[in-house]
């Protein structure tokens, strides 16, 4: 299952079985799922679980996709909203179990930077005064007074990271910091006494110049990288500017008034005239009109809108005017919850992090082991004075400052510049797998095609009604779905001026369309795959030579008998051949799997140039595929969100194209804005370029410690090779501007 980010659907598939709608749960608190329509989708949502708060669906339409969704889990009890909190005091990020604040990182960097300046002005580094030094009697007790501030104030975020991955049992960035600053003090500390009180007659050498630099350094490095992490936050900020300042609110006595954005409230009534943005999520109490969701969700058309319709804040209102019932501002608002998503997107775990980590733990023992040893051969030749210094430079060379910025910068650059280019990463595990892939697996309606049907025949199959009379009755049974077939019958419907009758006791069928009764008659809209399974005789050349001609094909039923049929086209996106070029020639397989007829389907891919094509599938038949293919190589499914949710839930890689829904957010690993297949090009491009970039800085941040670390310990001391602590703080430094500025190159190539 993959992580859950964000409110909405947690679609967790546990067994591939589904159930009936029996045993559905709702635990938890204000859930709006108010004139919910589930029409065309055929969703079988066994053992559905809700448990959480403000979900918002209301007018949810999941229409003749045949949805099933067994097992469907709703808790949001065990979300992780990532290591970042940006709300309140300053952006939180976790580091080593700790959690480490953006203000208080800022405010101990100027902290420690105030005290580092008296002490390297009145400590020596390595033993040699420099020529802006002064001394003056008792300097050396203002020094480690400063310093021992400094070793506390300034190293508790470190001290705090060590203590989580210590008792994790797994020791990394925090405990290697920890431990080169904590025997640096305890050394000067030692200097200090000896040279002012015991007076042992060595002189011996204080590390406060290093220990106050590397201190200082650290903290910088930190607030770099999570300055650096929010500011590539910052993209998806830009989805805000989709919002107008204000929202013309209905008052008490009728009229409407101009009220700003953050007055706005739930249950507000709100005019939105033709032209103007709608400025929160809601739903639809009086007027119609097309509205544009496509900067929001993707969706490349105008949609109509009427009363009970949901519309989005950020879309545009093309024509008409509407009023509206606001249901989420916000927070609770959709572009609060894709900005949510990014955020939370940028800081999780990846598996690269988690191999730095280990890279990290793998560098603790070394250095430790290597420090130790080399301390205790110093000692036996040089003494412990000598020997001490060795150890210290050992353990300041292995600080991981550069590896615990090689990943973390590279995410955000990747992070930031999908999302400036339309491609919003929920799962970023997932998307650093895509050297890996085999198969693309791909819906067809809405991914492949416009999902725009156009009315190709509407013919009755009986003389007791006409064509005119057949298309009135399925569009009467459809006119609750706003699924793109039953669109096109309505539109159908519309051009010919045709007045619907009333429909009663609508339902779905599953796995093949609509029933409902009309004038007291029962009818049904279905497939040709129902007729056959239910022995309904049909005309079956017909139909082949209808579907061959790339369309679909439903049949208007009463009882045994089918009264008409009804053909609709669709058309192919214009990029999608680009896509399918794409991933043949790097190596990965396409696959269309749709729920339509194999003749439309076949006609598809042809154009397209797939070559495997499975057809007539519902939603659990298209997810045992991924199974099914996951066996033989890692999988990406590519869908349109809503009724293709199971099967983005269950890929390695789910990519949600032309969808704005909770669902689709929830199931896939990426989505796509702009609903343009060319786009997985982009992303495809992006993940490889971002894996290879990590790859590369884990070798800058900890590879240099090969070399460096043997020589911190003297291995070629016999020859007069040597690197001081300080040395040993410079190559680190050197190490981390070269990862910051390998992260920096990542680009999306076009």
């Amino acid at each position: 299952m993959k992580d859950d980010n964000m409110k909405g659907m947690n679609m967790k598939d546990s067994d591939d079985k589904y159930q009936n709608m029996s045993n559905m749960k709702m635990d938890g608190k204000d859930h709006a799922m108010g004139n919910m329509k589930m029409d065309h989708s055929n969703h079988d949502m066994g053992n559905m679980n809700m448990n959480g708060s403000d979900h918002d669906m209301g007018n949810m339409n999941m229409d003749h996709s045949s949805h099933d969704m067994g097992n469907m889990n709703m808790d949001h009890g065990g979300h992780d909203m990532g290591s970042m909190d940006m709300s309140g005091g300053g952006m939180m990020m976790m580091h080593g179990g700790h959690m480490m604040n953006m203000g208080n990182l800022k405010h101990k960097f100027w902290g420690s930077f105030a005290l580092m300046i008296p002490i390297l002005i009145m400590s020596p580094m390595m033993g040699m005064r420099l020529p802006f030094q002064f001394f003056f009697k008792g300097s050396d007790w203002v020094v480690a007074i400063l310093g021992t501030i400094l070793f506390f104030y300034g190293g508790k975020p470190f001290f705090s990271g060590a203590k989580g991955e210590i008792e994790a049992k797994k020791p990394a960035m925090m405990s290697l910091i920890s431990m080169g600053i904590t025997v640096a003090y305890v050394y000067s500390i030692y200097s200090v006494i000896n040279n002012n009180l015991t007076h042992s007659g060595m002189m011996v050498s204080n590390f406060f110049w290093e220990l106050s630099t590397l201190i200082v350094i650290m903290l910088l490095g930190h607030w770099i990288e999570m300055n650096t992490i929010m500011n590539a936050g910052s993209a998806v900020d830009k989805l805000s500017n989709l919002l107008p300042n204000t929202a013309s609110v209905k008052q008490a006595d009728g009229q409407f008034k101009a009220v700003s954005l953050d007055q706005l409230q739930t249950g507000a009534i709100v005019l939105v005239k033709a032209g103007e943005k709608i400025p929160a999520d809601g739903v639809i109490t009086a007027g119609n009109g097309k509205v544009n969701e496509s900067l929001v969700t993707g969706e490349s058309r105008s949609i109509q809108k009427t009363v009970n319709d949901k519309v989005i804040g950020g879309s545009t209102n093309d024509d008409g005017s509407l009023q509206f019932k606001v249901t989420g501002t916000g927070d609770s608002g959709y572009l609060s919850k894709v900005k949510n998503l990014v955020s939370s997107a940028q800081n999780s775990k990846s598996k690269n992090q988690n191999l730095a980590d280990r890279v990290s733990g793998y560098l603790f023992y070394a250095s430790l082991s290597i420090a130790v040893v080399a301390w205790i051969i110093w000692s036996l030749i040089n003494g412990v004075s000598y020997a001490t210094t060795t150890a210290v430079t050992v353990l300041i060379i292995a600080c991981p400052h550069a590896l615990g910025l090689a990943i973390p910068l590279v995410v955000s650059r990747t992070t930031s510049l999908a999302a400036t280019n339309g491609l919003l990463i929920r799962n970023r595990d997932a998307l650093e797998g895509t050297k890996k892939l085999k198969f693309a697996l791909m819906d067809k309606t809405g991914t492949l095609t416009q999902g725009q049907f156009k009315v190709n025949l509407v013919k009755s199959l009986t003389d007791a009604i006409s064509d005119d009379d057949a298309l009135k009755l399925i569009a009467s049974v459809e006119q609750t779905s706003s699924h793109p077939l039953a669109s096109g019958i309505l539109s159908a419907a519309r051009a010919k001026g045709l007045k619907l009758a009333n429909a009663d006791n609508v339902k779905q069928i599953t796995g093949a369309g609509m029933e409902a009764t009309i004038d007291g008659k029962p009818y049904q809209v279905v497939s040709g795959k129902y007729l056959t399974e239910h022995q309904i005789q049909f005309d079956q050349q017909q139909f082949d030579t209808v579907a061959s001609q790339g369309n679909t094909v439903s049949y208007l039923v009463q009882g045994n008998q089918a009264l008409a049929i009804v053909a609709e086209g669709d058309q192919i996106k214009p990029d999608s051949d680009k896509m399918v070029q794409y991933l043949n020639e790097n190596g990965i397989q396409p696959v269309m799997l749709t729920g339509d007829n194999a003749q439309t389907a076949q006609k598809v891919a042809k154009t397209l140039g797939i070559a495997k094509v499975e057809a007539n599938l519902k939603p659990e038949d298209k997810q045992k595929l991924v199974t099914k293919y996951q066996q033989s190589g890692a999988v990406m499914f590519i869908g349109d969100g809503v009724n293709d949710a199971p099967s983005l839930a269950k890929a390695n890689l789910g990519v949600a194209i032309g969808s704005g829904t909770d669902v689709a957010i929830d199931s896939a690993d990426v989505v796509l804005v702009n609903s343009d297949p060319k786009d997985v090009i982009a992303l495809l491009k992006l993940a490889r370029a971002s894996e290879s970039k990590m790859v590369e800085n884990l070798w800058w941040g900890a590879g240099y410690n090969i070399v460096a670390l043997p020589l911190a310990a003297g291995i070629l001391a016999f020859i007069g090779i040597t690197l001081s602590p300080m040395a040993g703080a410079v190559l680190m430094s050197l190490s981390t501007v070269i990862v910051a500025i390998n992260a920096m190159t990542l680009h999306v190539e076009k």
